[in-house]
């Protein structure tokens, strides 16, 4: 009598089609190299007995997990959010499956997540990492197959990103165009490469228009954030403002709703990400739309490639779109602090 399923074992099979157990074990991991008869002995006598091979057992055979690594610095951010789903919805569709560790944007503590889940996982995806360059570099050899989103080219390591600068580039035009002249940046963190990019298009815009002037200001990438920095945009003289992401305009919003300041007929705001939100805030948020699922799938696209031995892009970038919404308007006298 056949054990139930479930219950057999790989010697089972073995014994019922006359076969070794390493001919059962190559056929149940589908090398191609057995003979074809042979490996449908194996397959009909496993249906028979009800057998599957244990993923822990194929792992150990394969040397494989079957498991990917992605670190985040924000794992509440809901662009990162967009990253991972684009990511993982590709990956599961290759037959993997996805770890997430949050690093709560903490440099060392990014380090050592992404150091201990690669133990642990076939590769490992660095989603916008906050170490330096210095670090990155030092670290990939050890993570290899790895790949970064969000970064500039690193030697070795595929890199997704996307076009910040130019995106940043084209909200500062929106604003020149309507007639702005004294614009406020709410700054995201220093050890944010796609900060830095912001700062590359701000140099830009000044030296192309030299009758603009941008004041750098204390911001951050949260809610909180922006609206604690509306004091400060007030202060400015400013009549927009760039918010680091679409969280922090949301704040900032919020803040000078409160203190009675219209938007956009007192002053403008946009953000940047389009977050699923951004178009229902009050008013609907003028943005850039980064394409953050593509980024996700892509960078599963460049890690796929070097585990299955080929070859990945040493850089892929995309260019988000800029959407204008009612939060931006003709430039007025700036507003006075209340």
């Amino acid at each position: 009598m056949a054990k139930s399923p479930g219950k057999s074992t790989i010697t089972d099979v073995a014994r019922h089609a006359g076969v070794s157990l390493s001919t059962v074990s190559r056929v149940m991991n589908g090398n191609a190299t057995v003979d074809a008869d042979l490996a449908e002995r194996v397959r009909s006598a496993a249906v028979a007995l009800g057998y599957t091979a244990s993923p822990l057992a194929r792992s150990l055979v394969l040397g494989r997990t079957q498991t990917i690594a992605v670190v985040v610095p924000d794992l509440t951010n809901p662009t990162f959010q967009a990253i991972l789903r684009g990511l993982s919805r590709s990956a599961a569709a290759d037959g993997y499956h996805v770890l997430i560790a949050d690093s709560a944007e903490q440099v060392d503590e990014e380090r050592v997540l992404a150091t201990e889940t690669r133990r642990r996982t076939d590769g490992v995806v660095l989603c916008a990492p906050r170490m330096s360059d210095e670090d990155l570099s030092a670290l990939l050899p050890a993570l290899s197959p790895a790949v970064v989103v969000n970064r500039p080219p690193q030697d070795g390591s595929p890199v997704v990103a996307a076009d910040y600068r130019t995106a940043f580039g084209e909200l500062i035009e929106h604003l020149y165009d309507l007639g702005h002249r004294r614009l406020a940046y709410l700054a995201g963190l220093a050890r944010s490469a796609s900060n830095a990019e912001r700062l590359a298009a701000i140099a830009d815009a000044r030296a192309a228009h030299p009758d603009l002037q941008i004041a750098e200001l204390r911001g951050g990438v949260d809610f909180a954030s922006g609206a604690a920095a509306a004091g400060d945009v007030l202060a400015s003289g400013a009549t927009g403002v760039l918010a680091f992401n679409d969280l922090v305009a949301m704040g900032v919003l919020s803040a000078l709703a409160e203190r009675g300041i219209g938007v956009p007929h007192d002053i403008s705001v946009t953000g940047f990400d389009d977050i699923p939100f951004a178009q229902y805030t009050t008013p609907p948020l003028t943005t850039a739309a980064v394409p953050s699922a593509e980024l996700g799938a892509r960078a599963w696209t460049a890690l796929h490639a070097q585990l299955t031995g080929g070859q990945a892009d040493a850089a892929v970038s995309l260019t988000p779109r800029l959407i204008a919404r009612a939060s931006t308007g003709p430039a007025a006298a700036a507003p006075t602090a209340g």
